[in-house]
């Protein structure tokens, strides 16, 4: 198998991305290809021991920042690392790309040069959702601010593929993100998409609203772009707030550092769990390709844990399951 990874993405760069890909080549036994500047690349790659055998540079002469306009970026910088990345994958020299960069530009470059899976009108971001039961997919977390009834429908499908295949969800419940549990709840929009999701071939369990979603009530919740980056946003404001304000009364005084020695164990298992370095990054759902945006201050744990997020998106031929579904769809 051969991932991509755009070294230059993220806010830290190489310094970051290759001991991240260093560390998935060695223990996952894959191939990783390191698009960006090569001299940078190759400084870092010389402090580590790793299989040579394994590893690949191609220099990329030009570098999308999180300045650049996406659509711009992709059509001009056609020697970015990210566009040549994106190539390779189009080429099928790899498998699937990651990359920590410009998120409009990855998306962009997704639709642009990948291109969309037959039949699907939007491609989604489907980031993984920290819960007390485990995990679920917010699907979209942030490509499409404005969308129809259909796309909802599109996003249960891909998000129940994905949420089967690469999570092993057994029959994932998906609902739809909204105001109140009852059908007739919600904007037109809603409405219309519960009537399409309450027909489909998933395991649809009707509306969830927002307090429920952390407690796991839904493996997969599904809504518009705009909406689901706010409860993504808002999720990790309040996860980092209580983590800070934790921390603060934990070191008051004597008393309550011996206390927090004493629940360290449990308090380190908790920010785990709400911790995004350890699920990697979100798939972009939808596209001709293996493609996943990690966040952009991703350390390596993060950039490595996107990489195994990436392996089991290609063993488990998440591509291929969505159009095969949508094609069926198209012929329901």
């Amino acid at each position: 198998m051969r991932i991509v990874l755009d070294a230059m993405g993220g806010d830290y760069g190489p310094e970051v991305t290759v001991p991240g890909g260093i560390q998935a080549a060695n223990d996952y036994g894959i191939n990783i290809i390191f698009t960006g500047d090569a001299d940078r690349i190759r400084k870092e790659l010389q402090k580590y021991d790793y299989p040579k055998e394994h590893v690949e540079v191609i220099h990329c002469s030009e570098e999308i920042n999180n300045k650049d306009q996406p659509v711009a970026a992709i059509r001009r910088k056609k020697d970015s690392s990210m566009v040549v990345g994106l190539n390779l994958v189009k080429e099928k020299k790899a498998d699937a790309i990651i990359s920590a960069g410009n998120t409009g530009a990855l998306l962009a470059g997704g639709l642009f040069i990948l291109g969309r899976i037959k039949g699907i009108d939007r491609p989604a971001l489907a980031p993984v959702y920290p819960t007390t039961k485990g995990v679920s997919i917010l699907i979209d977390g942030g490509a499409n601010a404005d969308c129809k009834p259909r796309n909802f429908l599109e996003f249960g499908i891909m998000g129940n593929i994905y949420a089967s295949k690469v999570l092993n969800i057994k029959s994932p419940k998906i609902c739809i993100a909204n105001i109140g549990t009852e059908e007739g709840k919600g904007n037109d929009i809603t409405k219309e998409a519960y009537k399409l999701c309450k027909d489909a071939k998933f395991n649809f369990a009707g509306n969830v609203e927002a307090r429920d979603i952390p407690s796991g009530y839904a493996d997969v919740i599904i809504t518009d772009g705009f909406t689901g980056n706010i409860i993504l946003k808002l999720t990790e404001g309040i996860a980092g707030t209580i983590f800070s304000e934790l921390k603060n009364e934990f070191t008051k005084n004597t008393l309550r550092k011996l206390a927090a020695a004493i629940l360290k164990t449990g308090l380190k298992d908790f920010k785990t769990k709400f911790d995004y370095t350890e699920y990697g990054g979100a798939p972009f759902l939808g596209v001709q390709g293996n493609l996943i945006k990690a966040h952009g201050s991703s350390d390596a744990k993060a950039i490595k844990n996107a990489i195994r997020q990436a392996t089991n998106f290609v063993k488990n031929n998440v591509v291929e399951e969505i159009s095969k579904e949508i094609f069926r769809l198209g012929e329901d």
